[in-house]
C-alpha cells in the first residue's frame, strides 16, 4: 500500500511541474519568437502553449467531474468532431497573448493538485468515456493525470525543437 501512494504522489508532483516546465521552455523569447515553428508543417510555440493550456483545462473537467459524480459519463463529442488544427484555428491560437493561457493553466494545475492531495480516494475515481472509435471506456483519473503530464512533456519537446531550429 505504501508503494501506491509512493508512485500516486511521485505522480502528481510530476504533474504539478507542468506549468514550470512551459514557463521554462518559452523563457526569454520574444513576442516574435513564441510564432517561430519548427517547419512549415508544425504549430508555432504560441500555439502548443494554448493548446497546452486548453487541453487541461477540458481535462481538469473531467477530473473534477470524477470527483463529484465517479461513473458517470463525461462528454467529449463536442471536441472529437474537429480535427486539431480545426480548433487552432477556431480558437485563434495564432493570434492572441499567451499570459491568459499560461494563468488558466497554473491555475488548474495547482487546483487539481489540491483536490488530488486532499482526496486520495479522487486517484482511483473514474468516469466512463466513449472514444472517437465508438468503444465506451472507463478511464481512472490517474489515467487522465499521468497522460497530461506526458502531453505536457510531449509539447515541451515541440518547443525545444523549435527553439533549437531557430537558434534561439
Amino acid at each position: 500500500m505504501e508503494d501506491l501512494k509512493k508512485d500516486r504522489d511521485a505522480a502528481i508532483a510530476s504533474y504539478a511541474e507542468g506549468p514550470k516546465l512551459l514557463e521554462k521552455a518559452i523563457a526569454g523569447l520574444s513576442v516574435d519568437g513564441l510564432d517561430l515553428a519548427e517547419s512549415n508543417d508544425t504549430w508555432t510555440i504560441r500555439q502548443y502553449v494554448h493548446h497546452v493550456a486548453d487541453g487541461d483545462d477540458i481535462w481538469k473537467a473531467f477530473i473534477k467531474q470524477a470527483i463529484g459524480n465517479p461513473g458517470s459519463r463525461y462528454e467529449l463529442q463536442w471536441y472529437w468532431d474537429l480535427l486539431q488544427n480545426e480548433w487552432v484555428m477556431s480558437w485563434d491560437y495564432a493570434n492572441r497573448a499567451i499570459e491568459p493561457s499560461l494563468g488558466l493553466y497554473r491555475a488548474s494545475r495547482a487546483h487539481i493538485v489540491q483536490l488530488l492531495l486532499s482526496i486520495p480516494a479522487a486517484w482511483e475515481r473514474s468516469l466512463m468515456i466513449r472514444w472517437p472509435n465508438g468503444d465506451d471506456q472507463e478511464v481512472r483519473v490517474s489515467w487522465v493525470v499521468e497522460m497530461q503530464t506526458q502531453h505536457v512533456f510531449g509539447h515541451v519537446d515541440d518547443i525545444r525543437r523549435a527553439r533549437q531550429v531557430h537558434g534561439v
